[in-house]
Order: structure tokens, then sequence, then C-alpha cells
């Protein structure tokens, strides 16, 4: 049998006695961990489920926080830590995002508070909800800096799995385009998106589309997708290229062959033709100095024709303008109005002639003066009947007849004292000659005679044909008026 020597078994009863005086008890026993989950690639349950850390002691509380992050590929996960025991429980303050990979990390020294010390060097790759595959975006177009056009455009997006609605158009983005509608096809693998109006021209539109968006399944996206296209596919800048009277015809309009300057008459049209097919603000973009009422109308897609609902007015320097701001099917301006002046082709109404049924008579080179005077005669005894034969430069139809016989009126002039006359009838013999009878006017002496009033009136609302045409100005006529005895 081993015995030590008297002296050593007195050294080690005093080192055990130091020992036990000075700290009462050595633990000498390891501290047990529990994490959960425990293995790596586990599935959490839920969104949010919880990471659990337990030990068989009570430990420094702060210094194991300290030691622990939990993280995805992209970002840090923040989670609200609470002690239940001897138990760290870390629930994510967002919640998990299926199909992320999480790593839950613990590396450095804790304390227990009896003293011990655990290194801790620990790694778990976890999932939460399910570990799917995150989608990607196989496709777009307009492709990355493509130059389009702004007719029909529409972004469209083609995913390699089914998306969530939501999330996806709500994590899109573009820069310019607007209030915009989106359509899905493919069982929600295909996206179109369409502007709700047409892209400006020449104009850098920018998306982007950021990994918020999620499969059916809530798995994000792979990376955000970022790209560009360009509106000017079109590069011709629209201007007009001839302006010309048009004719109707079975409801159809034909060019009549004539200049602006030299052919624009009565019951025309005004066409202007474009270089290239015209957005619908064409039909605005006519104006004319002076101003003129009417209205546009398309005949294609490069030309319009306006309709003026007047007569235009002879002898007046007419400007057509269109305007700069007009813009193309692509929405590309004109720059600078377009301005064309011209004389319409349309005369005035002329009275050539006046006969009285004596044989008086005025031309029109009389009638150029202010003061015309046609002298004739009466029969006072034969009721004071006189003739009058007006004879118009241009055609009158049946309508304009009756109205231009109702305005030419005779009234006493001179001496104040003449008694009233009457218009016993008025015929047209011709489509340009008006025969009238009035009765009961007065001849006066060679002396004195007396003076009549015959007044055609003019302007616009004078005497007119039926296409509008109208007399300069009012035509006044003094009847020098004496009896057939004088």
């Amino acid at each position: 049998m081993f015995h030590l020597p008297a002296y050593r078994k007195l050294f080690l009863a005093f080192i055990v006695f130091s020992l036990f005086m000075s700290c009462g008890f050595i633990n000498l026993r390891p501290i047990e961990v529990i994490i959960i989950p425990g293995v790596s690639n586990t599935v959490l349950e839920n969104a949010d489920s919880t990471i659990t850390i337990s030990f068989n002691t009570e430990m420094n509380k702060k210094e194991i926080e300290k030691l622990i992050t939990v993280s995805s590929e992209a970002e840090l996960a923040e989670c609200d830590n609470l002690w239940n025991g001897n138990t760290l429980i870390l629930t994510p303050r967002k919640g998990w995002t299926a199909g992320t990979r999480y790593l839950i990390s613990i590396s450095g020294f804790a304390r227990s508070i009896d003293g011990r010390e655990l290194r801790f060097e620990k790694y778990i790759y976890f999932y939460a909800v399910n570990k799917s595959m995150p989608p990607l975006v196989d496709w777009y177009s307009p492709l990355d800096g493509e130059s389009i056009s702004v007719n029909n455009s529409k972004l469209e997006i083609h995913f390699s799995q089914f998306m969530d609605r939501l999330s996806t158009e709500t994590s899109l983005s573009i820069d310019g385009m607007g209030d915009r509608n989106y359509e899905w096809l493919n069982d929600d693998k295909v996206l179109l998106i369409i502007p709700n109006k047409a892209l400006s021209p020449w104009t850098i539109y920018r998306w982007s589309l950021t990994s918020q968006a999620k499969n059916k399944d809530g798995v994000p996206l792979a990376q955000k997708i970022t790209a560009s296209f360009i509106t000017d596919f079109d590069r011709i800048m629209p201007k007009v290229e001839n302006v010309y009277p048009v004719i109707q015809s079975n409801g159809k309009w034909f060019a009549t062959g004539g200049s602006l300057e030299e052919g624009f008459g009565p019951s025309l049209g005004l066409a202007v033709d474009f270089n290239k097919p015209m957005g619908d603000t064409v039909l605005r973009s006519l104006r004319f100095e002076p101003s003129l009422l009417g209205k546009t109308e398309k005949l294609s897609d490069k030309s319009i024709v306006f309709i003026p609902n007047l007569p235009l007015e002879p002898e007046i320097v007419y400007t057509l303008i269109v305007s700069g701001e007009t813009k193309d099917a692509e929405g590309l301006k004109i720059g600078e109005d377009y301005r064309r002046s011209f004389i319409a082709d349309i005369p005035f109404m002329k009275v050539l002639g006046i006969n009285a049924a004596d044989g008086a008579s005025l031309d029109f080179c009389d009638l150029e003066n202010d003061n015309n005077t046609l002298q004739i005669s009466v029969s006072e005894p034969h009721g004071g009947i006189v003739f009058i034969s007006i004879n118009f430069s241009l055609m009158l139809n049946k309508e304009s007849k009756q109205k231009t016989a109702l305005a030419i009126s005779l009234s006493p002039f001179f001496p104040i004292n003449l008694d009233p006359i009457a218009l016993r009838s008025a015929a047209w013999v011709s489509d340009d000659r008006l025969i009238m009878e009035w009765e009961r006017l007065q001849g006066g002496s060679a002396a004195e005679p007396n003076f009549y009033k015959l007044l055609i009136p003019g302007g616009r609302g004078g005497v007119a044909n039926q296409d509008g045409l109208f007399l300069k100005k009012d035509v006044c006529i003094f009847l020098e008026v004496k009896n057939d005895e004088t």
C-alpha cells in the first residue's frame, strides 16, 4: 500500500482547507446550452416563430445578448430579447421572410453567475415557413436602354415563378410614368404595366423592382432589378406640308386644284396636310387672324379640314396659323407656329344696274358714288305708280330672293310732308333681277321735285345670296320724282 510522506499529507490538507475557506465550493461542471433550432436548415413553422437559447445555469444576460446575431444575406434581422428564467427568447420584430436563409451566430466568451466561463462558437442556418427557391426575373421589355415609340407602349416583366400580385405591384416604381394599369397573364407569371396616357417623347424612363416582390409562397425576389428605356424611336419632327382648298361631294372632300391664295372661294373647306400621323390635339391647332368661326375635322391621320361657318369676307387679308404646340401621334411638337396669309377668292355682291319703267336707269359705274339720283316721272291720276328693276351681280335662290325683296325699301325723303307710299308687288323675272312696284308716289315740279329714298341694305346683315355673299355696303338711290304733266 502506497503512503504519502507526512509532510506532503499536511501540505495537501492545507491547500484543500485554504480553497474551502476562500471560495466556499468550486463548481467544475460544464455549462449546458440548448438552441432551438438546433441544427442547420431547419424550417421554422411560422413567420413569427421564436428562437430559444436555454442554459442549465443562470448566466450573465448582458454578455450573452452581445454574443448573438441573427442575419440573412441581405441584412441583420432585428429581434426582441426576452429572458424566461435561464432561457433567452428571440422574437423577430418584422417577422421572418419565407424562403430566406437566416444565420444564428453566437461567438465569444460569457460567464455564468457562479463564475464559470463558456466559450461560444456556434453557427446555425435556418428558414421560416418554407425554403423554396426565390423567384427570378427571366425577361423584360423594353430591354435596358432600348428606344421605343410612345404609342401603345407598355412594360412587360416575365417571372420564373407565380407571383403575389400586391407585393409585386407595390414593389415596382417607374419614374415619370404616372397613373398606370396592371394586367397579369400566364397565371401571374407575366406582368404588363400599361400607362393611362401616352408617354412623353424623347424621355428616359427608369424603373426598378425591389426584393420586396414575392412569389405565391411569400418568397422574395432574389435581387433588385433596375432598368431604363427611352422614347426616342421616332426622331422625325412634324411639320405642315401643304394647305389647299377642298370641295365636298357625296360626303367626301376633294382638292379643287386651286391654291389657297387664288382659289379659296365660297362653300369650300381648307385642308392642311402634315408629313406624318398627328395626335388628336391637331383638331384644336388652327386659328385665324382675323378670327373665323367653323369646325375642324380629320380627313386622315395626316390631314385635317377647316369648314367655315360663314363665307370669308372679300378683300380681307386672313392669316392661317397652325400652332407650334401641335403634336404628332408620338407627342412631338411642330415647334414654331406655321403662318400663311391669303385673300379669299370671294366677291362682294353688287348691284349692276337700276332701271325705271319710263326708261331712266343707273348702271354699275354710276352706283360707285354715294349720292346717286335717278330721275323718274309718275302719273298721280293713275295712282302714282313706279316700277323699279334691280339687277344683281350674283344668282339668288328662292329663300334668298324672298329675304332680299323684304329687305329693300322705298320711303319719302323730301319734303317731309310727303304721303306714305306702299309696295304693290315684287317679282323676280330671273335669278338675278327683281322688279318692284310701288304706289302713291307724288311728283313734284321742275322747280321743286319730290325725293324718295331707295335703300338696298348691305353688309353681313343685308342683302345676300344663299352662299352668304353680300353687298359690301348699303346702296342708296334717291328717286327724283316729277309729274308726267310737268
